[in-house]
């Protein structure tokens, strides 16, 4: 460690030698970063508190010892640990807002991130229009906070099943000032409603729906994310199908229903061949989320 301390100086070296490591060590990544390098500056960032997507005008500057100790301690818990570098700085981002995660929550990384920024366009042509929304196991919160931003108008609820999840999310509602728009509800799926919820213009969810056989292979970083929101059985549906049996008491006339579902498009086409799924495209993956009307549910 001693001569690590020694000959390691500026940002650049550390850059250098954590995007090393990383691969030496043949860690996985997709938890806000897709390669080594990226998520070496990260942390070396977080570690000396500095703005994390501001990494040049730093490259060279010499570090004090200790922040290179700070440095050094983050890039090796991410090696020895294989905690994902979220759960190591407690943040996560999402459309360029900053969530608070930790083990408690999966690590926000939705396709509908894309859509929402958009107003959920073409399919929500008013997105003041939207007065009711529903996000279905919400995790962290961000989507919730997310369908805030993008429909002023709507009262938001966010519904989860564990009660650890709901503490982070409504840290995360808190901090954006949205206590007053999102509702923060307990219940498996639509069941912490109420005996007469509100109808909703725009139900979406991110729930789980990770095959058993992809659980099986699932690299270290992701087995540290709750089990309870990525299985859902041998073919990832499970879930998904009892959103679909009760969503339609669930909308309003018109109302939209969307799911992601990630890699699953065909094994939901086969599972569901009356349904008219629209898949829809954004710019992090294409056919990853399905969209319908409360009619097609009929």
């Amino acid at each position: 460690m001693s001569e690590l301390l020694d000959d390691l100086h500026t940002i650049r070296d550390w850059l250098r030698w954590g995007t090393s490591r990383f691969l030496e060590a043949k860690l996985c990544f997709g938890h806000g970063c897709d390669n080594a390098h990226d998520e070496a500056a990260w942390l070396i960032l977080h570690a000396l508190h500095l703005p994390p997507d501001r990494l040049d005008p730093y490259l060279d500057a010499r570090l004090t010892r200790h922040e290179r100790l700070a440095v050094l301690e983050l890039l090796q818990q991410r090696i020895a640990r294989r905690l994902p570098a979220a759960y190591l700085t407690r943040e996560a981002w999402q459309a360029g807002l900053r969530f608070y995660v930790d083990e408690r929550v999966l690590i926000p990384r939705s396709y509908f991130a894309d859509l929402l920024v958009e107003g959920f366009a073409p399919w929500v042509d008013d997105p003041e229009g939207i007065e009711s929304a529903l996000d279905l196991c919400t995790g962290s919160g961000c989507l919730a906070i997310l369908m805030a931003h993008a429909f002023p108008h709507a009262q938001v609820d966010a519904a989860d099943i564990s009660s650890g999840a709901l503490e982070v999310a409504r840290r995360n509602v808190a901090d954006y000032g949205l206590e007053e728009r999102v509702r923060l509800v307990q219940g498996d799926l639509f069941a912490g409603l109420g005996k007469r919820p509100r109808r909703y213009d725009l139900i979406i969810s991110n729930p789980p729906y990770v095959t058993a056989q992809a659980m099986r292979e699932l690299p270290p970083e992701y087995r540290h994310e709750p089990e309870n929101a990525l299985a859902a059985g041998d073919d990832g549906l499970d879930i998904v199908r009892r959103i679909l049996a009760d969503a339609p008491k669930h909308l309003k006339p018109h109302g939209l229903l969307a799911v992601e579902v990630g890699h699953n498009r065909d094994i939901m086409e086969a599972a569901f061949p009356q349904l008219p799924l629209t898949w829809l495209d954004t710019e992090s993956g294409e056919g990853k989320i399905f969209l319908l009307r409360k009619e097609d549910l009929a």
